[in-house]
């Protein structure tokens, strides 16, 4: 018995390597084919090794963009986003004029875009997507995938919000009002068309009305009701405004 599986196993390994196909003799065409039946059947690591062969055994020909361009796509398949960035950026700067330039910026993106961690996390992939999607619309304005592109730099910048905003408040909590007014106010200048917009300026007429800034107060108010007249502490806030003024009118 024990005979007869190392039989099978013998015979197994010769299948095999029988099996394993002979890319020498190919031309960079056939080569390229080869590897494109590979990525087709999800065979994603067989195929990275001929993309790379073919990358690297035919600088120069004609085949190489295509080779470089799907070499991003397989890491990309396999959920290797630094490395397929990586190769994407390549393909970008070494073939400028290749006609996969404009999905290489996409997914050169996209890449870094699928990288972007949770808000409360380092942001430095989330920038990069979106600084990497903008080229895209910059140079690719008629591209079909702007909207998209677009959509998700709108994504990522509600994130980028959120951050700033819930370091606002957590500044707020440990009281260094201070630096909490700076972050409300860095959501407001920068990322003003997100939904942290108004969150972050009611939360700072509330922490101004409990510190008495009441005129800045009140000059925040008036933002408040001008920009955000549909939001839900829209009444709040126009409470909050006659309650200042009856304050102010009973100092004078």
């Amino acid at each position: 018995m024990k005979y007869s599986l190392i039989v099978l196993a013998f015979g197994l390994i010769l299948w095999g390597c029988a099996t394993t196909f002979n890319t020498a003799n190919m031309t960079p065409s056939e080569r390229l084919d080869y590897a494109m039946k590979l990525y087709n059947d999800h065979d994603y690591e067989q195929a990275v090794k001929e993309f790379q062969g073919i990358v690297l055994q035919f600088p120069g020909n004609a085949v190489v963009d295509s080779a470089q361009f799907y070499l991003g796509q397989t890491r990309f398949k396999r959920g290797e986003y630094i490395l397929a960035a990586y190769e994407f950026s390549k393909l970008i700067k070494n073939m400028p004029s290749s006609h996969f330039v404009s999905d290489a910026q996409y997914m050169l993106a996209d890449s870094y875009y699928l990288l972007s961690p949770n808000y409360a996390l380092d942001q430095k992939y989330t920038k990069k997507a979106i600084e990497e999607f903008q080229a895209f619309i910059d140079f690719f304005p008629t591209n079909s995938k702007v909207a998209e592109a677009e959509k998700k730099i709108a994504a990522m910048n509600e994130k980028l919000a959120h951050k700033e905003y819930h370091t606002a408040y957590i500044y707020e909590r440990m009281e260094y009002y201070t630096a909490a007014l700076k972050y409300y106010d860095l959501v407001l200048d920068t990322y003003h068309d997100t939904k942290y917009a108004p969150m972050a300026l009611y939360a700072k007429i509330k922490l101004l009305i409990e510190r008495k800034h009441n005129d800045e107060a009140s000059t925040e108010i008036s933002n408040f009701i001008e920009r955000y007249p549909n939001d839900k502490n829209i009444k709040e806030v126009e409470k909050i405004k006659a309650s200042l003024q009856n304050k102010i009118s009973a100092s004078k």
